[in-house]
């Protein structure tokens, strides 16, 4: 398993040459969604799309 340093290396030299600050922060900080999003699914941590829908609709009244 690679280190954390490891990870956001390779994020980094990933992206082109005349890649922003920014879109690399916003490549990183999705790298990390997307991690915290399989932690939260495997520890069981989710919630049905209808759960979600409901959510959502609240958010819009």
């Amino acid at each position: 398993m690679a280190t954390t340093k490891e990870q956001m290396a390779r994020i980094i030299e990933a992206q082109p040459e005349d890649s922003s600050y920014e879109e690399i922060l916003r490549e990183l900080a999705f790298a990390r969604m997307v991690e915290r999003g399989i932690d939260d699914s495997d520890a069981g941590r989710t919630i049905s799309n209808r759960e979600m829908q409901e959510r959502i609709r609240s958010w819009r009244s």
